[in-house]
């Protein structure tokens, strides 16, 4: 497994790109929890808490397909940083006039999540170009999807500890300032700088023209509500068991699920049709939120916790595959920021759908929605297995490689020859 890994990272700016695409991500990760603390050192309500992180996070999920969309136009420097810089200060504004101002409040948030670069699409848009070999490419979505469990796990204990040792404020300014590091030494990065999109179809739905991506779109829109109602229904589980520290303990295991079998998968080269896998992979995380509902006791719910996030980050590393075999020519950042806005709302909607659940029939039935967003999620991609089928025309071969002293022609993966 670590082999895998370390050839990845020993490709040259391979570690660069990685790295500074999750400084650059810090902001976005901890924008939730960093809004909160900051408002309620204000002094504000925690009704206006959640409302400025609701705003914050909706601009987000409305800005990333599209800053991705002049990603692929314009290219990576052109957007990706005057859109971090633009964020960075909205927050600034945020941090420095506080909520008084309730409308200035509102504005700048809406700014901050508007503008977040789309980093992470780009950074998958980049891994082509820099890792040459689709099996090289496989491992490193997987190692992403790895880092980026570790990054929200990480995110909120660094905001934590700027508050513990300045303040709220502080913290807000300092994780932008970094994101805006972390942005700055992606761009300036000479596969991020040398990173071209195909000539692309003149279209106004761009990227949402492929049936494909429509199709991994509405599956991955219920992983992202199966993803929300968690959050939701452990809180009454939380509260009978201990409080705080036991919901605490099962967020992590989430985490640390996904953590482990993302690593697992990457560690590994896979073959055959990527949809196929991909539900396989649905499937087994339908099964493993099943046994959620049976709410053994804080141990064992800990272990169930665990079991239900170790499918998930290959899941989605397996979507990336496929996102990128199924972007029209020059949309393949877009695509990818569609991916990610996309489970994002679904979390939106699990989030807003279990409260209801919850209230109604208590935790037992709120851990039922995952398992029922995960079985719908398999349902999505089974229906449109056909659509999900290696595209016609996608299997580019190399007439020769610098890897393989034969000169024996290999695949090479769709978004390297459009990079």
């Amino acid at each position: 497994m670590a082999s895998g890994y370390l050839e990845i990272l020993r490709a040259r700016y391979a570690l660069r790109l990685l790295a500074g695409t999750l400084v650059g991500r810090l902001p976005n990760a901890t924008a939730a929890i960093a809004i909160v603390l900051f408002v309620r050192a204000e002094g504000g309500s925690y009704s206006l808490a959640g409302a400025l992180a609701a705003v914050y996070g909706v601009a987000n999920a409305v800005g990333q397909p599209v800053l991705g969309r002049l990603v692929d136009l314009y290219g990576q420097p052109r957007v990706q940083l005057p859109a971090a810089v633009l964020s960075g200060v909205a927050m600034a504004v945020f941090a420095w006039a506080g909520t008084g101002p309730v409308a200035v409040a509102y504005a700048a948030v809406a700014g901050a999540g508007l503008f977040t670069p789309p980093l992470e699409g780009g950074l998958r848009a980049l891994w082509p170009s820099v890792l040459r070999k689709e099996g090289q490419v496989h491992t490193a979505y997987a190692m992403d999807a790895v880092a980026q469990e570790v990054m929200f796990t990480a995110g909120p204990l660094l905001v934590t500890l700027c508050v513990s040792l300045w303040s709220a404020q502080a913290a807000l300014l300092v994780l932008n300032v970094a994101g805006v590091l972390g942005a700055l030494s992606v761009v300036l990065s000479p596969p991020s700088r040398a990173w071209r999109s195909a000539p692309r179809e003149a279209h106004w739905l761009g990227a949402l023209r492929s049936p494909g991506l429509l199709a991994l779109l509405g599956a991955f829109l219920f992983v992202g509500v199966a993803l929300g109602s968690i959050t939701v229904a452990a809180v009454p589980y939380a509260d009978a068991h201990g409080g705080d520290a036991v919901y605490g303990w099962l967020m992590a295991a989430l985490g640390l699920g996904a953590l482990v079998g993302g690593a697992g998968y990457g560690a590994r080269q896979w073959t055959g049709d990527p949809a196929r896998r991909l539900r396989l992979l649905v499937a087994l995380l339908a099964v493993c939120y099943l046994p959620l509902t049976l709410m053994p006791g804080t141990a064992g719910m800990v272990l169930l916790a665990a079991l239900a996030g170790v499918f998930l980050a290959p899941a989605i590393a397996c979507a990336f595959v496929l996102v990128d075999r199924h972007a029209p020519p020059g949309t393949v950042t877009e695509a990818f920021s569609w991916l990610v806005t996309t489970i994002t709302v679904g979390a939106s909607v699990g989030t807003g759908l279990t409260g209801p659940v919850v209230e109604a029939g208590g935790a037992l039935w709120g851990f039922a929605v995952p398992g029922a967003a995960g079985t719908v999620s398999l349902l999505v991609l089974t229906a449109t297995g056909r659509v999900l089928a290696a595209p016609a025309g996608q299997a580019v071969v190399a007439a020769s490689s610098e890897n393989d002293p034969n000169r024996a022609v290999e695949p090479r993966f769709s978004s390297g020859d459009r990079a």
